[in-house]
């Protein structure tokens, strides 16, 4: 973990790249910005982060085409369905992607955080930041930038995303590529490419993460409403989480 001192220096100075960046490609996004990006501006320091959710293979397909050995990091909960991990495979093999790595909590540190494999029951928090902000904050050690497929339409808390922003305390940058998409320019996007769903979503679940905190979602309700349902959370943690494990 970096003290403050260094951590204010980071921030500045991914801060001042993020801004550079919205200057040199604000006009871009999909793959002729994700090509821009893993070929020029970062290359080997790249990596897209997916969830291989009900959305992800528009991005996916995009970061194939920019470059098929394009590293993607999947985080592997322990506790995703069945059918996200065979949606997986099944995208990787359709788009070509040959670098995807399968990144998750040790075995020491489930048996020391979540022995009984309950935890979600006691506190979301502090499940998702065991089985998924720490796995990835591992991950991501190794790269300067990383790749997101979250939109401003998907909920409130993402409504102002930019298209670059600055990893507080890191120095990283964070890349949206698809930030201002709406979801018809989404749905225009699978039909294009005829890229194959999540087969999870024909029965409801427009927005999946583990098969413990994930619910279907009532005709017209926001995609996100059937994670963590019946509680305040509404992101996982792995873009609201502090280095210290806390909520910011």
């Amino acid at each position: 973990m970096l003290d403050g001192s260094v951590q204010a220096t980071a921030s500045a100075q991914s801060a001042a790249r993020a801004a550079e960046l919205t200057e040199r490609y604000g006009r871009l996004d999909g793959a002729v910005l994700l090509n821009a990006l893993v070929r020029d501006e970062f290359p080997g320091r790249i990596a897209v982060v997916s969830s291989f959710g009900t959305e992800s293979a528009v991005l996916l397909a995009m970061a194939a085409e920019a470059d098929p050995s394009f590293p993607v990091f999947f985080i592997n909960t322990g506790k995703l369905f069945g059918e996200t991990l065979r949606y997986r495979d099944t995208l990787a093999k359709a788009l070509g992607l040959t670098d995807i790595r399968t990144i998750g909590p040790t075995p020491e540190e489930v048996a020391a955080g979540d022995p009984d494999g309950l935890l979600f029951n006691r506190s979301f928090d502090a499940c998702c930041h065991l089985r998924k902000t720490v796995p990835l904050d591992r991950a991501l050690a190794g790269v300067d930038a990383w790749v997101t497929g979250r939109k401003r339409f998907q909920s409130s808390t993402r409504a102002a995303l930019t298209l670059f922003e600055a990893e507080e305390g890191t120095g990283r940058i964070k890349v949206n590529p698809l930030a201002h998409w709406d979801r018809a320019r989404i749905e225009d996007e699978f039909n294009r490419r005829n890229l194959p769903r999540h087969p999870l979503e024909a029965d409801g679940f427009l927005s999946i993460g583990c098969f413990t905190c994930t619910e279907r979602v009532a005709p017209g309700a926001d995609p996100r409403s059937g994670r963590w349902a019946g509680s305040a959370k509404t992101e996982c943690g792995i873009h609201t989480f502090s280095k210290t494990g806390t909520a910011q």
